[in-house]
């Protein structure tokens, strides 16, 4: 079986975790921690980096810092996994969902815009398959409206429009180090923090609500319980997985970026053809080789084809499903129920095939020629 995801070892992993165990120093925010939040802030440009142990938990500092009260609304892609709306609702905000562009499953800024009321807080951009979302037009929309621009970047490090990186452009945004994607830890995020008077508040949200990196860092001289928070701190072992991830990030992204080619240039055929779709990479946009994936004309034919595909060994999946249509979104704006045509479609539609780093020519050769073979018959 050519599996969806493999996890990848660039060389230092396991020695930089003996090296934590050595230390003595296990839990959170220790040395491979700072490491890897000097080595984010300094490549992507952002004012504060927080390791969490998920992009997840890093959504749920940002719902914590907006003081959400009863009432108050946050926008999301329909089309995004649970956490981007879950992280809001959990800590009482409701949710209002967007649908996608026609040709692509960011969310629509015009879309967007017609769903802004009094009550609305924060806008989450998504950056579907490391594509940068329409960012300028959110900016300028937040900053007419006086709402809160927020990244759910999960899959868009090393992305960036226009010159400017993902993550760069809300006032909070998050990156995950989930196995699948492009710089893993296993499980693991940060929050990146581009607004300076969010840093103090995060630091004790990520401690439980405790100010204690303040203590250790020698500004006062005891801590305690100052605020509300959890534990969103990943362990020493993970930091120190991730940091040789980082270190090896070009050369990483250079495999993704083969992989990735290989797969449009072999697909030319199917798209000429009208069989299929493949991703559009709009103006401006330099994409991070987060995934490839192909629209299909159906979820009857995507349906065939993954059984198609499995049959020859291959796991191929699909992604979300539009959360509008989720038995739990049942409980939000029961009596505003927008359609979302567009999300619906790409939920029916499209097909993630198999990637990861090491999946060699001779493999990727074979899935291509599978799908060719299914739609040849």
């Amino acid at each position: 079986m050519i599996p969806f995801n493999k996890p990848y070892v660039s060389g230092q992993e396991l020695n930089y975790i003996r090296q934590a165990v050595e230390h003595g120093w296990l839990s959170g925010n220790g040395r491979f921690s700072k490491a890897c939040e000097r080595f984010i802030e300094q490549r992507y440009g952002v004012g504060r980096a927080l390791l969490t142990h998920s992009a997840t938990a890093a959504l749920e500092m940002m719902a914590i810092l907006l003081d959400l009260q009863p009432g108050d609304e946050i926008i999301v892609p329909g089309f995004t996994f649970i956490t981007t709306a879950n992280s809001f609702s959990l800590h009482g905000a409701e949710i209002v969902f967007a649908d996608s562009l026609p040709g692509h499953p960011n969310m629509d800024v015009k879309k967007v815009e017609e769903l802004i009321t009094p009550h609305t807080r924060a806008i989450v951009a998504v950056h579907y398959g490391g594509e940068v979302c329409d960012m300028p037009a959110l900016e300028r929309l937040c900053r007419e409206r006086g709402i809160v621009l927020l990244e759910d970047a999960a899959m868009a490090i090393e992305s960036s429009l226009d010159g400017r990186r993902a993550g760069t452009f809300g006032q909070m945004a998050a990156f995950s180090f989930h196995e699948t994607k492009n710089i893993i830890c296993g499980e693991g995020g940060v929050l990146l923090i581009n607004a300076d008077h969010w840093v103090k508040r995060a630091e004790i949200i990520r401690e439980k609500g405790s100010n204690r990196a303040a203590f250790f860092r020698g500004e006062c001289d005891k801590y305690t319980w100052v605020d509300k928070g959890s534990s969103f701190l990943p362990s020493e072992l993970q930091a120190a997985y991730l940091l040789a991830q980082l270190e090896a990030l070009e050369e990483i992204q250079a495999m993704r970026k083969a992989i990735w080619v290989r797969y449009h240039e072999g697909f030319k055929d199917l798209i000429n053809k009208g069989y299929v779709h493949r991703p559009t990479i709009l103006p401006g946009r330099e994409i991070n080789y987060h995934s490839y994936y192909l629209i299909c004309q159906s979820l009857q034919e995507r349906s065939r084809l993954i059984h198609f595909l499995r049959d020859q060994g291959i796991q191929a999946v699909f992604h979300y499903q539009s959360l509008d249509q989720s038995p739990y979104a049942a409980k939000f704006n029961a009596g505003r129920i927008i359609p979302l045509p567009h999300a619906a479609r790409y939920s029916d539609c499209l097909l993630r095939l198999p990637f990861y780093n090491e999946l060699s020519r001779e493999e990727q050769d074979y899935v291509i020629a599978s799908v060719h073979k299914f739609y040849a018959h």
